[in-house]
């Protein structure tokens, strides 16, 4: 099928996915400039999902301010996968090489926080080839935000006025929230993954893009 939108989420696709002891990292950060202590393999577990009412609980409970945690958070976690980076602990895929041919409007959708993937995507070179970057705040909005939930697939299509379009990703929620949105998947298998929604198409590798999408 021939589309004219193409939307990609961004760990585990085009770039290698942030290590969890990275994010460890600035979450431990975090906690170390309010000089507070969370439980750690919960908290994280909590923070990385996206559950906001638990982070914010935990930490009124610690006596902080959930929003001014979620600010330190945010500065961490930018800092921390940008030093990834610039360390060369992380990098984009080779075969992203593939999108640069593909004659589609391309956007990005990402779990990840927008400022994160708009900063990559141009220390990698390839921030012109996306016309908008949809990603996720660490607030209770922008965490609520985070897939399933295709709110930012149904932005990113409304922006790009797309008629006819594919999201590519790497997991079962990627797939699941462009089932919700109502558009096609695309599922890179670059490891074992495991399905409950069964996606439009199954690759191993970018580089089998174009022959699907154009």
């Amino acid at each position: 099928m021939t589309y004219d939108t193409v939307l990609f989420d961004f760990d585990g696709v085009i770039a290698e996915s942030p290590a969890e002891r990275t994010m460890l990292d600035a979450f431990r950060r975090t906690c170390d400039h309010f000089r507070r202590s969370l439980p750690e393999e919960q908290a994280l577990r909590e923070f990385l999902g996206g559950d906001f009412d638990a982070i914010a609980d935990r930490c009124t409970t610690a006596g902080i301010d959930p929003d001014r945690f979620c600010a330190q958070a945010t500065v961490e976690t930018i800092r921390t996968q940008w030093r990834a980076v610039e360390q060369g602990a992380r990098s984009c895929y080779a075969d992203v090489e593939a999108v640069r041919s593909l004659t589609p409007t391309l956007g990005v959708v990402s779990d990840n926080h927008p400022t994160v993937v708009s900063l990559l995507l141009r220390r990698f070179g390839l921030a012109r080839l996306f016309e908008t970057v949809r990603g996720c705040p660490l607030t209770r909005e922008g965490l609520a935000q985070r897939k399933p939930d295709p709110s930012n697939i149904e932005s990113a299509l409304s922006a790009l006025d797309a008629r006819d379009a594919v999201y590519v990703g790497d997991r079962n929620v990627d797939v699941a929230a462009a089932t919700d949105a109502g558009i096609d998947s695309v599922l890179v298998e670059r490891d074992a993954v495991t399905t409950t929604v069964e996606p439009t198409y199954r690759v191993d590798s970018l580089r089998e893009l174009p022959a699907l999408v154009e």
